[in-house]
């Protein structure tokens, strides 16, 4: 089992060794997390996995970064304006954490690309805006047995549940592809509201990594930041998902 690297890493973590152990830290540095959009949500979620001592972030998200970017994207600032994101998101976090090792992609999710990405991590979280790309993910996922955080929001409203491929849905069981029409980016966000978030799917990595604690795996839980309302149900496999069922996809 890999080693803290000493005083330096003791030191670092030394608050939440009180909670996750040795133990727990060392798991941790081992572990690689796939974050799939560095956004408001992937972002914030990967700012504090980095800072938490994860070994090894993989992060992808394509594109420059753009004025409506910045009232939640805080791995972003004025100064990168018109930048490409993926860098200036890495360039921040080694920034947080020298120990953490980045691997960045300037890329959308596209099944054979996104592959071996997913089959180094350990986990992922999901955090892309749009459903073509977290239908292929949840494949991905799914065709690796890869467990993945799926994250979501939309206005004051957070959705999450960990997905754990043969044991919980995956995306197409609660919400079968369908192709529905999606506009991106015409859905409202506050900053505040993805980065709670984003929190949420950070935790939840940090718990099944380390095993402190319980996931919400095969439970949806239902988050409002307006009001703090919250509830959760359980959920259950579709036996003929066209993803994960028995039958399986062509």
């Amino acid at each position: 089992m890999e080693q803290l690297a000493g005083e330096a890493e003791l030191e670092r973590y030394a608050r939440q060794l009180k909670l996750l152990g040795e133990d727990g830290q060392r798991a941790l540095k081992e572990a690689t997390v796939m974050v799939a959009g560095i956004g408001g949500l992937g972002g914030t979620a990967a700012l504090y996995l980095a800072a938490a001592g994860v070994g090894k972030l993989i992060l992808a998200h394509e594109g420059i970064i753009l004025p409506p970017d910045l009232n939640r994207q805080i791995l972003m600032d004025s100064e990168s304006l018109g930048m490409e994101r993926i860098s200036t998101a890495a360039a921040q976090l080694k920034r947080l954490n020298p120990h953490v090792e980045i691997e960045g992609y300037n890329a959308k999710i596209e099944y054979e690309q996104a592959k071996p990405w997913v089959e180094s991590a350990d986990i992922v979280i999901d955090a892309r805006y749009d459903f073509p790309e977290r239908y292929a993910l949840n494949r991905l996922c799914v065709d690796t047995a890869t467990p993945m955080v799926e994250a979501a929001m939309y206005g004051f409203e957070i959705s999450l549940t960990t997905m754990i491929p043969g044991l919980t849905p995956c995306l197409e069981c609660l919400y079968p592809d369908v192709k529905p029409h999606w506009e991106p980016f015409g859905f409202p966000v506050l900053g505040a509201t993805s980065g709670i978030a984003g929190c949420l799917a950070a935790l939840e990595a940090v718990k099944w990594i380390t095993g402190v604690g319980t996931t919400y795996a095969g439970v949806m839980h239902r988050f409002s930041s307006l009001d703090f309302a919250c509830y959760s149900v359980t959920i259950t496999r579709n036996p003929n998902c066209a993803c994960c069922g028995e039958g399986g996809r062509p």
